[in-house]
C-alpha cells in the first residue's frame, strides 16, 4: 500500500498535481489541513480515497478536526496540529497520540517537514505543498509505503 501525505495546499494546486504525477500509483492520500474549500477538487485529482482534516484556514468547514486511522499495522492520528501548538514543538501532540495508543501522528501547520522516530510515537509533518518555510523553501510531501506484513517505510520528498 502506498500513502501520499500532504498538507497546507492553500488553494495552490500546481505543485500538488506535480506531486501526484511523481508519486505514481497511490492507494490513499492524507491531507493534513488548509485545503481552503478545495476538498472535492483534491479528491478528484487524487483518484483514490482521501482522508482530510480541517486546518486553521479551513473556515466554515465541516471537516473533522482530527481522525484516527488504521494503516497497515499502525494506529495513526491525523490532525492539522494547531490545536496542539505544534509551532512551539511536538511534545503536546506526541503525548496526546501516545495517550490514545497511536503509533504515528501526522500533522501540518508549521510548513516545515519533520520525520521523528523518538519517544515511542512516529511524528510526521510533510511540510507544505505551496508555502514551504524550511531552509531551501522547497515544496515537500511524504510517502508511506506499507509492505505485505504491514510494516511501513516513511520518506520526505521535495520538489525541485
Amino acid at each position: 500500500m502506498r500513502v501520499l501525505i500532504v498538507s497546507d495546499t492553500h488553494r495552490k494546486h500546481k505543485n500538488l498535481k506535480e506531486i501526484l504525477n511523481r508519486a505514481g500509483h497511490i492507494d490513499l492520500m492524507i491531507h493534513l489541513g488548509d485545503a481552503e474549500g478545495c476538498e472535492e477538487d483534491i479528491a478528484e485529482m487524487a483518484g483514490c480515497p482521501v482522508e482530510i482534516v480541517a486546518g486553521n484556514n479551513d473556515f466554515f468547514s465541516d471537516l473533522e478536526r482530527e481522525k484516527e486511522l488504521k494503516i497497515g499495522k499502525y494506529h495513526v492520528l491525523i490532525t492539522h496540529g494547531h490545536y496542539y501548538y505544534v509551532s512551539m514543538g511536538v511534545e503536546d501532540l506526541r503525548k496526546e497520540a501516545s495517550g490514545r495508543g497511536m503509533d504515528v501522528v501526522m500533522f501540518g501547520h508549521t510548513h516545515r517537514p519533520l520525520l521523528d522516530y523518538s519517544k515511542g510515537v512516529i511524528a510526521l509533518n510533510p511540510g507544505s505543498v505551496s508555502y514551504p518555510r524550511q531552509e531551501g523553501h522547497k515544496p515537500s510531501y511524504a510517502l508511506m509505503d506499507v509492505d505485505e506484513k504491514g510494516e511501513a517505510q516513511f520518506s520526505i520528498q521535495y520538489l525541485d
